[in-house]
């Protein structure tokens, strides 16, 4: 098993060089620094083990925050330059790949050993690996360290697992290819190209945008988790038919699965959660998705968002007990409304932009139907695309499933998997480099 972990470790390091060849030293700095610091939390006691906690997480988020919000903050500030009576000068620093992600990999670690969930590895190699499994390294599912350190000693490779795996991976890589990158110039017509969208435009636009985000996102997720499966890790699930979901609170239990845990684990509970009184638990809703909506991105777009969204949270937790039952179709289209809408703050630039983005979607240039008068034309495939995306995005939760299917039905799902892999080749060839969307967090 370590020359194992090693040859994967390895292989995940050359990966993350090859897009970062810089800042794969401060990737191998935060890992070892890490290490340390969980040996060290484990080894003390008593208040200087807590002091220890304190400063490793403060050096985690203090890096994050120097990489990802000091531009922010600086710009913010300059600002206030009239009244300060100087310039402030933020150094600019380009954002490293998956800072966010094995960021938070480690401070859950470090949190988890000092609640004595599990003893600090003494194998720098296994914690190395945790930090940077290249599958989930860049873009997630934000792994805990107890969901694979059984997996870091001893791990099964089987060909029905590695079979199983790359399953996934084709389901995966179909989503992001099929449906996810044949909507997306949609939504780029509309929300990059297009000056001022008209009412239609700006409808199809942000439901084009609503299905490729889930698409592109999931996508990856699926072929992260199948990537892991192949190599023995059973990577946890990111996403579980969020659009269908009745309520927003509901929609966070299946969308990123993975970070909502991670906050309410490590940030919402440890503020207090929902004890005490009713307006502390509001309280902790609003730090909690502020602070989510700026984990994605140094912009008030995210933080707004986060705001969009706590306040939804807020709203069903005061009224939760009511006797008012809605009928769950109306409860669905509520649900869908409200994310799609925040899905506005999400993709436009800045905030004017995404005041005027909500302008038009609410007739203020008057309703008329789409013109398609973009920069792309709306084709067939974009079309099938959307209805399928759509489908699949709903109504797989409501359908009747069988528990068990035997042999005829594991052929016709073989035989699915290799369409979907030829046809995904197939638009690979044909199109233009497409990156995956949350990279860019």
């Amino acid at each position: 098993m370590r020359a194992r972990n090693f040859a994967l470790l390895a292989a995940s390091l050359l990966f993350y060089a090859w897009g970062e060849p810089v800042n794969i030293l401060l990737l191998l700095a935060s890992v070892t620094f890490n290490f340390v610091a969980a040996r060290l939390i484990g080894w003390c006691a008593g208040r200087r083990r807590t002091l220890l906690l304190m400063a490793a997480i403060s050096a985690n988020v203090g890096t994050l925050f120097y990489f990802k919000y000091a531009e922010f903050v600086g710009e913010n500030l300059a600002i206030l330059q009239n009244l300060i009576g100087f310039m402030i000068e933020v150094p600019r620093a380009d954002l490293p790949l998956g800072i966010s992600f094995f960021s938070f990999h480690a401070i859950s670690y470090l949190i988890d050993v000092y609640r004595r969930r599990f003893p600090a590895n003494k194998n720098m190699t296994q914690v190395a690996l945790y930090m940077t499994l290249f599958p989930q390294l860049i873009a997630g599912p934000i792994v805990r360290y107890g969901t694979v350190a059984k997996q870091l000693e001893r791990r099964r490779h089987t060909i029905g697992r590695a079979a199983c795996g790359a399953r996934i991976i084709i389901l995966g890589l179909a989503q992001k290819v099929l449906i996810a990158d044949v909507i997306a110039p949609l939504p780029a017509a509309v929300f990059d190209h297009q000056a001022s969208p008209g009412f239609g435009d700006a409808w199809v636009g942000l439901a084009g945008y609503t299905l490729q985000i889930y698409f592109d996102f999931a996508g990856y997720s699926n072929m992260a988790a199948g990537l892991g499966l192949v190599f023995g890790f059973s990577l946890p699930r990111n996403f579980r038919l969020p659009y269908s979901s009745l309520s927003v609170t509901e929609f966070w239990r299946r969308w990123h699965m993975s970070l909502s845990g991670w906050l309410r684990d490590y940030l919402y509970i440890p503020l207090g959660g929902s004890r005490g009184s009713p307006m502390r638990t509001y309280r902790n809703l609003v730090i909690v998705f502020l602070l989510c909506g700026l984990w994605h991105g140094a912009s008030w777009n995210f933080v707004l968002w986060g705001a969009w969204h706590g306040a939804f949270l807020v709203f069903e937790r005061m009224l939760r007990g009511s006797r008012v039952r809605l009928p769950g179709v109306v409860r669905w289209l509520y649900t869908l409304g409200a994310v799609t809408f925040g899905w506005v703050m999400f993709r436009c630039q800045d905030l004017p932009a995404a005041a005027h983005f909500y302008g038009v979607l609410l007739g203020g240039r008057g309703v008329a139907m789409p013109g398609f008068d973009l920069r792309v034309e709306l084709q067939a495939t974009t079309v099938l695309a959307f209805a399928a995306g759509g489908a699949l995005a709903v109504l797989p939760r409501w359908l009747p499933w069988p528990r068990r299917g035997g042999w005829p039905a594991q052929i016709a799902g073989s035989a699915l998997t290799l369409v979907l892999l030829l046809l995904s080749i197939l638009q690979v060839a044909g199109a233009s480099f497409s990156p995956f969307l949350y990279f860019r967090f």
